[in-house]
């Protein structure tokens, strides 16, 4: 039965950034300082990715409004999806702050079909919180994120045939391809996910190593064994911020940091938590990146 869901907040970030400044509705909109961290819709069509340089965003969108992002809104705005999504089954996997798995199931009887319960969750998250969220609906978890993404933006997609209508997606969309996998696949004659599925596992070991050839090839056949769970206890926890452009001075740049350790630490106290070790990551607008753990 096709009762597995995944649903996602579209350009999360940058959503809420509209929504809370209805100025901003309808223009593109950048959340970051250096580094997109997030782009809206109207951006993504000039080209606009995260994560992206701001300086390199601008020039592809001159129109575009650039935002630090209120990081203190989000979590309680996911907060409040996440809510949503409970009502409909127990069965939640929040898996960022901006998407989860549910498995919807056992909830058909009382309140429908999987593609009335995501519609129903569709309306409820417009109404109730004033986002967009796109729903895939499968019958694994691999799938329905598969179609949420190709639902994006704002939409619900459950596929009639799965495996046919998988087979004719770009081998992309299927996780663990990235840019340089892809062009591996391409260099064999690997475009579609129906191409890589009618290799041979001779091949595609050859090509990507035996536990990557098992594991597309299975993908490739929606074969996925995954079930929805409830996340246990979190074994990490983490706060970020954009700090804007030309942010170079050392006191400015401690200020900075202490109101990020100071977020973080109220939701540890919050949870009567301790951490024991602290890392800092920092990204420049180059994409450079530099981290530092201590324990």
């Amino acid at each position: 039965m096709q009762g597995i869901l995944h649903v996602d907040l579209d350009a999360f970030y940058a959503s809420v950034e509209q929504m809370l400044h209805p100025e901003l509705a309808g223009r593109p909109v950048l959340v970051g300082g250096g580094v997109v961290l997030a782009a809206s819709y109207e951006a993504r069509a000039h080209g606009v990715a995260a994560p992206m340089g701001v300086k390199q965003a601008l020039h592809l969108c001159p129109d575009a409004v650039v935002v630090n992002g209120s990081f203190e809104n989000y979590g309680p705005i996911s907060k409040q999806v996440m809510a949503i999504c409970a009502d409909m089954t127990p069965l939640v996997e929040q898996i960022s702050i901006d998407e989860a798995f549910l498995d919807v199931r056992g909830s058909t009887h009382l309140l429908g079909s999987p593609d009335e319960i995501g519609q129903a969750i569709r309306q409820r998250v417009a109404n109730e919180v004033g986002l967009p969220i796109s729903v895939g609906i499968a019958s694994t978890k691999f799938l329905a994120k598969v179609a949420s993404g190709q639902a994006k933006p704002d939409g619900l997609l459950r596929p009639e045939d799965e495996i046919a209508w998988l087979h004719g997606l770009p081998v992309s969309v299927m996780w663990g391809v990235g840019p340089v996998r892809n062009a591996t696949l391409a260099e064999y004659g690997i475009q579609t996910v129906g191409d890589l599925a009618q290799a041979s596992k001779e091949h595609l070991t050859a090509w990507l190593g035996p536990g990557a050839a098992n594991h597309f090839h299975a993908l490739a056949w929606n074969r996925d064994g995954r079930s929805v769970r409830k996340p246990g206890r979190a074994g990490s926890m983490g706060s970020q911020s954009a700090l804007g452009r030309g942010l170079t001075r050392e006191t400015d740049l401690s200020v900075a940091l202490l109101r990020i350790a100071d977020r973080l630490s109220a939701r540890l106290r919050k949870k009567g938590r301790a951490g024991r070790t602290i890392t800092v990551r920092a990204r420049f607008a180059d994409m450079t990146a530099v981290t530092r753990a201590i324990t």
